[in-house]
C-alpha cells in the first residue's frame, strides 16, 4: 500500500470538494477520478462517447477494487459506486465545484474542452487542467473565467504519486490556490506552487533528463536497462529514464519534447530514435514495447 493511499483512507471527506468532475477517462483521468472518490468526494466522470464512458467506468473501479483489497478505503464497493456518474453528457458537471480536465496533450483539443466544461459550470466553480506542459496563461486566455482556472498536474500513476504541481496563472485568484492546496493535501499528496513557464518543473526536467538518455541509447553509448540502471544506483531514482517514458507513453513525451522544442530551443528537440519508435506504435507499456518489451500489454 502507498503512503498517498494510506492518507486518502484516514482523510475521508474533509478537505475535497463533495462534487468533482473529471473530463477523459483514460489512464490519468480515472486515476484522478479514482482518488477523489477515495477522499470521499461525489465524482462525475466524462468521456467522449458511451462506449469510451463504459470502458473508463471500469478503469475506475477495477482500481476501486484494488483500493479495497489492499485495505487503503474503509468504504465498500457499493458505497465508492454510488458516488460515481459516468457518461458522455457535459451536462454532468453542471453542479460541480471543481472539474479537472484530463484530455490528451494537444492544445487546440483542451482548449475545445475546457471551454465546454465551464460553459456548464456555474460562475464561482473551480476549472483546472491536468496538462503538464501546455501554457496555463494560453489556455486561460480563451476561457470566460481566468481567475478561477489553474492547473493542477497529477503523476502517472496516480494513486502511486505524492506529487501534485499547482500551476498558476496570471490571473489565477490566490483564494483557488490556496483552495487547491487544502484539495491536494487532502488527497495525501505534496503541493508544489509552479509559475506558468513551459513544462512547469517536473516535465521540464524530467523531459530534458529523458531525452538524453534516448540519445545515448541512440549512439550506442549503454543499453536502456544499463542508462535505467545508472540512475537508479547511482542516483538513488526510484525508476530509469527509459522505463519511465515507457510507462508514460513514447507518445506523450514526444508530444512535450515538441512543444518544449517550440517554447524552449534546440535543447529540447526530440531526438529521431523517439521519432521513429512513436511512428511504429511502439508507444511503450500500453502498446507492449517501447524501450522494452511489456508481455502484459
Amino acid at each position: 500500500m502507498s503512503v498517498s493511499e494510506l492518507e486518502l483512507g484516514d482523510r475521508g471527506e474533509s478537505g475535497v470538494p463533495d462534487r468533482v468532475g473529471v473530463l477523459g477517462g483514460g489512464r490519468m483521468g480515472a486515476g484522478i477520478a479514482h482518488a477523489f472518490l477515495l477522499a470521499g468526494a461525489h465524482v462525475a466522470l466524462v468521456e467522449r462517447n458511451d462506449t469510451e464512458a463504459a470502458a473508463a467506468r471500469e478503469r475506475v473501479l477495477r482500481a476501486v477494487d484494488a483500493s479495497i483489497t489492499r485495505g487503503a478505503t474503509g468504504e465498500t464497493r457499493p458505497e465508492l459506486e454510488s458516488r460515481l456518474a459516468v457518461g458522455a453528457d457535459f451536462g454532468l458537471f453542471a453542479d460541480r465545484e471543481l472539474v479537472v480536465e484530463a484530455v490528451p496533450e494537444v492544445r487546440a483539443l483542451k482548449i475545445e474542452a475546457l471551454q465546454k466544461v465551464e460553459a456548464q459550470l456555474p460562475a464561482d466553480a473551480a476549472l483546472a487542467s491536468n496538462t503538464s506542459s501546455i501554457s496555463i496563461d494560453d489556455l486561460a486566455d480563451e476561457l470566460a473565467r481566468p481567475a478561477r482556472f489553474l492547473g493542477l498536474h497529477f503523476f502517472n500513476p496516480v494513486p502511486a504519486s505524492n506529487l501534485v504541481e499547482l500551476v498558476t496563472g496570471s490571473a489565477t485568484s490566490p483564494e483557488l490556490i490556496a483552495d487547491a492546496q487544502s484539495w491536494v493535501s487532502a488527497l495525501g499528496k505534496t503541493p508544489i506552487i509552479v509559475s506558468d513557464a513551459p513544462g512547469f518543473a517536473s516535465s521540464r526536467l524530467g523531459v530534458a533528463l529523458g531525452l538524453e538518455a534516448i540519445r545515448m541509447l541512440e549512439e550506442g553509448v549503454a543499453s536502456a536497462s544499463d542508462i535505467d540502471a545508472a540512475m537508479m544506483l547511482g542516483y538513488k531514482h526510484p525508476i530509469g529514464p527509459l522505463k519511465l517514458t515507457d510507462l508514460v507513453g513514447l507518445d506523450v513525451r514526444l508530444g512535450i519534447a515538441e512543444y518544449l522544442h517550440q517554447q524552449l530551443g534546440a535543447r529540447f528537440e526530440p531526438p529521431a530514435l523517439l521519432c521513429k519508435l512513436v511512428a511504429e506504435g511502439k508507444l511503450g507499456r500500453k502498446s507492449g514495447q517501447g524501450f522494452y518489451r511489456w508481455d502484459e500489454a
